[in-house]
């Protein structure tokens, strides 16, 4: 994707229910958000003009925020008009749409009650994740595990538990690799930086019980895929000493899609028929080809 600075784009963001031009949508230096990670988000894809489970998105935006001890000022109703309103002024079909909301800038402490809620969304040109994803990509660990959710707010897309995931991928890519593999606080396998994981053994699919990370949409989508094509779908407590055992694997994840893994430090892993097959229901089911209870 094009190193294209996020603060120097053409365009509007909408911002409190106004657009704005895009290099004018400005926040202050002193924001309760910004010093104290009081902001959710979520992440969005857009495929031929049509915004993938939308409706999902602005019901967890609203429920990530209600985790967190605030109330968004705008309904789920106005966020996904504000959203295709979004949209359309991008004139995009494909795109990556970004909404966030956080506290302000009224109060600066660890108390930040009076702070007015703001919200913003915006939308801008997003091509693949991953490069050439059916050849795999190489995965290592991560020193920094997914916290016990009796220490943070693990059911909220919040923008403060993305600081060890930062913290990881940037390893990771300085190492050569494209991701990591993250633990939880009681050594199972958790998920990588941005993105659920799956693995694939003897037919069936294998994947980490959501206890302690989000319970990804795009997570649940494969699953709902890969139970329409009867293939069976295991959530449990993974280990991993179990990794050699497994024949295939892939991730999830609104930017990943679903994405073959080649290897995970040591062990390797041949993207084989299943992840093929999910791979191709999802990229139908996106663009609308593609039927499905998932």
């Amino acid at each position: 994707m094009a190193l294209i600075p996020y603060d120097d784009r053409d365009g509007h963001i909408w911002m409190d229910g106004e657009f704005v031009p895009w290099r004018e949508t400005k926040v202050h230096i002193l924001t309760h958000g910004l010093h104290y990670a009081s902001a959710v988000f979520e992440g969005e894809r857009a495929y031929s003009g049509q915004i993938f489970k939308s409706l999902e998105h602005s019901e967890r935006l609203h429920n990530s925020a209600g985790i967190l001890g605030f109330d968004i000022p705008f309904t789920v109703e106005q966020i996904e008009d504000a959203k295709k309103e979004v949209l359309a002024r991008s004139g995009l079909e494909s795109a990556y749409v970004r909404a966030i909301a956080w506290r302000g800038s009224e109060m600066m402490g660890v108390s930040a009650q009076n702070n007015t809620i703001h919200l913003a969304i915006a939308a801008w040109h997003w091509g693949d994740y991953f490069a050439d994803k059916m050849k795999g990509i190489r995965m290592t660990h991560a020193q920094w595990k997914r916290p016990s959710p009796e220490t943070a707010p693990c059911e909220s897309k919040a923008a403060g538990l993305y600081m060890i995931c930062t913290m990881s991928k940037h390893a990771a890519e300085k190492e050569g690799y494209q991701d990591a593999l993250m633990l939880d606080w009681r050594g199972q396998v958790a998920e990588a930086t941005g993105a659920n994981i799956f693995f694939i053994r003897d037919g069936a699919i294998h994947t980490p019980t959501p206890d302690c990370f989000l319970n990804g949409i795009t997570r649940r989508t494969a699953i709902g895929l890969a139970k329409a094509r009867q293939i069976e779908v295991v959530e449990r407590a993974i280990f991993p000493d179990e990794l050699s055992t497994f024949s295939e694997c892939f991730i999830t994840g609104t930017a990943a899609e679903i994405t073959p893994v080649a290897e995970i430090g040591e062990h390797t892993f041949k993207p084989g028929q299943i992840t093929g097959a999910l791979v191709e229901d999802y990229e139908r089911l996106v663009n609308g080809k593609l039927l499905t209870p998932a």
